[in-house]
């Protein structure tokens, strides 16, 4: 007789670095689940009954104490969860507090009510609330687990919403830290949940009734279950999609190559290339793409691949050997339909330190058949292809199932021409964001959203508050 087959009760996260155990947490039961749920619910329903201005002021002191609380102790901590150089991890929280605060700045003024006395008859008043949703689900990533989960997470709260926030296995410490300093700084009990989950137990959340909103940043195929599991509940529920990207750069002929190359080797492996707006793919023009490449290759040699806690380390490994023999396969494949590896492997000594390591790779002589310029890599390699003209390299970074951000690279600081030959070249990418002269960044200001497959829905901007709240009419007739 066959032996039942059952869910997994606990997850453990192994480190990239060394497939050592870090920590294991314990699945809830189904009906603790529900239970944590309603806490959610009740807390969530006393927590909208506090006034804005005391919501924004318990705001501002989890921004004050969280940098020397929590916040010391999350580059470490990274470290050791996914493999992120310890260098590399103060970063993060920099970029975490800086959108926090700037949600916080516009909370008063994109949560106030919308007067339409300018319009209203005699005997009439008309205004527009903003209303919490309820309780919202944040389904949060490995690869930034604060800058990601706050971008939905705060905005949420101060909204008046209660979140329950699921983070991936493989950085758990991450939620419980927030929630630890949220709670520090006078947030109520149950108002953020840490929810440590199976996908069964996930898609029971998703599903819950008191459950109003979904928040999932992910991948492509992960973002398909959180929408169908959505759709087979009860009622209907909010969903956001942040997912993949295979973010495009052109270089024009005039982008001044000792500014633009560094930067967009950064652009390309901070984190190891583990990022959703990571430039994966890069154009440039025919009559500097020589020197590009030159100077591409010698800046990528100098790269250091190693121990993620060692202060000189400016690659760690990938978050898994999975990962890992994915993007090995994807530069196999491209060199064998002949694409050219320029990195040689000697320098980075990737066997002696690992099976998830990937030492970084520029691949040339690439085209839109490979893999490699189509498909999400999620890795510290990058394809430079030759193009000759504006036309042509709009066309190929159009070229794409995802559209989340685009770059181009030109002398338009000092040149109108070449300014508004950037804003003729914006009008005409599919994407949600288009930089000019910078790449792989988050402006808290501009809402961050994507096209195509790299899914649907806002975070931060004063629009973010919209999707986590709702339009409330009022009507009032006054009688005289």
């Amino acid at each position: 007789m066959a032996t039942p087959q059952t869910s997994p009760t606990t997850q453990t996260t192994i480190s990239p670095h060394d497939q050592q155990p870090v920590v294991q947490r314990i699945y809830p039961t189904s009906d603790a689940l529900d239970a944590t749920i309603a806490r959610a619910a009740a807390a969530q329903k006393e927590w909208a009954k506090v006034s804005l201005p005391e919501r924004i002021a318990i705001g501002q002191k989890f921004i004050d104490e969280f940098t020397t609380n929590e916040g010391e102790m999350v580059p470490a901590e990274l470290t050791k969860e996914m493999g992120r150089p310890i260098s590399h991890g103060p970063s993060e929280v920099r970029g975490f507090l800086e959108r926090a605060k700037y949600m916080l700045s516009i909370a008063a003024s994109s949560l106030a009510d919308v007067s339409l006395e300018d319009t209203d008859k005699p005997g009439f008043r008309r205004f527009i609330k903003r209303v919490p949703l309820g309780v919202v689900l944040v389904i949060a990533p490995w690869n930034f687990p604060y800058l990601t989960a706050v971008n939905s997470v705060f905005p949420a709260l101060i909204a008046g919403n209660a979140v329950l926030l699921k983070p991936s296995p493989q950085t758990p410490l991450s939620a419980e830290r927030l929630s630890a300093g949220l709670a520090h700084a006078g947030f109520p009990k149950d108002i953020m949940i840490p929810l440590h989950l199976s996908p069964e137990l996930t898609t029971q959340v998703i599903q819950h009734p008191l459950v109003d909103y979904i928040s999932f940043t992910g991948s492509v195929a992960g973002g398909r279950a959180v929408q169908q599991a959505a759709a087979n509940a009860p009622g209907f529920k909010g969903v956001a999609l942040e997912l993949g990207g295979k973010d495009p750069a052109y270089v024009r002929a005039d982008a001044d190559l000792d500014y633009t190359v560094p930067e967009l080797v950064d652009g390309a492996l901070f984190n190891s290339g583990q990022s959703c707006c990571a430039v994966e793919r890069i154009y440039v023009h025919e009559s500097i793409y020589d020197d590009f490449v030159t100077k591409f290759v010698d800046i990528v040699k100098g790269y250091k691949l190693g121990d993620p806690s060692h202060q000189e380390t400016t690659l760690g490994p990938v978050v898994s050997i999975a990962s890992a023999d994915r993007i090995r396969k994807q530069i196999a494949d491209a060199v064998a339909a002949g694409a050219k590896a320029l990195i040689p492997p000697e320098p980075f000594r990737v066997a002696r330190l690992g099976a998830a390591y990937v030492a970084p790779q520029v691949l040339v002589d690439v085209n839109h058949t490979m893999d490699i310029m189509m498909e999400e890599t999620f890795g510290p390699v990058v394809g430079i292809q030759k193009i000759a003209s504006d036309e042509e390299a709009v066309q190929l970074m159009n070229d794409s199932p995802y559209g989340l951000t685009a770059s181009i690279w030109t002398n338009a600081s000092a040149n109108l021409e070449s300014e508004q030959a950037f804003l003729a070249l914006e009008e005409q990418l599919q994407c949600g964001t288009v930089y000019l002269n910078r790449c792989d960044y988050l402006d808290p200001a501009l809402p961050w959203t994507g096209v195509k497959n790299s899914g649907r829905g806002i975070s931060l901007s004063k629009f973010g508050y919209d999707q986590l709240t709702r339009a409330k009419s009022v009507h009032m007739k006054i009688k005289t």
